[in-house]
């Protein structure tokens, strides 16, 4: 078997704020069509009716990294 990280469901909260990061950047270049406010409205938008359908988003576990060891993270135990 391969080293894959088990697969969680998304809160919606993160689903909105990748939609919205989404509407606003494009690679790390910043769109200015599109206001901060707007782009978090369409997300929500979004996201009301996934949620209704039964639509289910997973996401992988968070990378290593600064932010990961600052919360006490630790790597597995490789045996």
């Amino acid at each position: 078997m391969t080293d894959v990280e088990p697969l969680t469901p998304a809160s919606r909260d993160d689903l909105e704020q990748a939609i919205a990061f989404a509407l606003r950047f494009s690679g790390r270049k910043r769109i200015r069509t599109a206001g901060e406010i707007m782009a978090t409205i369409a997300a929500e938008r979004i996201v009301a009716p996934l949620e209704e359908a039964g639509f289910v988003i997973m996401r992988k576990p968070p990378g290593v990294g600064a932010g990961a060891l600052g919360r006490g993270f630790e790597p597995p135990k490789r045996e």
